[in-house]
């Protein structure tokens, strides 16, 4: 892809990912062609900030994680109530990584 398309993604994109894989995100768009451009403006990147406040607000029923697309861990943290609740403060803290991780995952899968 061109550069300027390239610094163009990752300006509109760069808070939904990881800031330890930007580089490496920037390198993958610039070796890809042109034809993943279409599918690279269609991905719907999870917001970091709307799942921690679903884990603020409902994180011991595992929202958060159904959110993100942890089902087996939202079917857990269902089940055990967060944990009774130390699972749920664990993830106020961590959600919001999670969330960036998912979508790295989602943007490399079509990368």
């Amino acid at each position: 892809m061109e550069q300027q398309k390239v610094d163009m993604f990752m300006m509109m994109n760069n808070k939904y990912l990881p800031e330890s894989q930007i580089l490496f995100i920037r390198e993958r768009l610039l070796a890809a062609d042109d034809s993943k451009e279409g599918l690279l403006h269609a991905i719907q990147f999870k917001d970091p900030i709307i799942t921690l406040v679903l884990s603020l607000l409902t994180g011991q029923l595992g929202i958060d994680r159904f959110f993100i697309g942890d089902t087996g861990l939202g079917i857990g943290k269902l089940i055990t109530c967060g944990g009774l609740g130390i699972w749920t403060i664990i993830d106020w803290f961590l959600i919001m990584n999670a969330t960036r991780e998912k979508n790295f995952e989602r943007l490399l899968t079509i990368l």
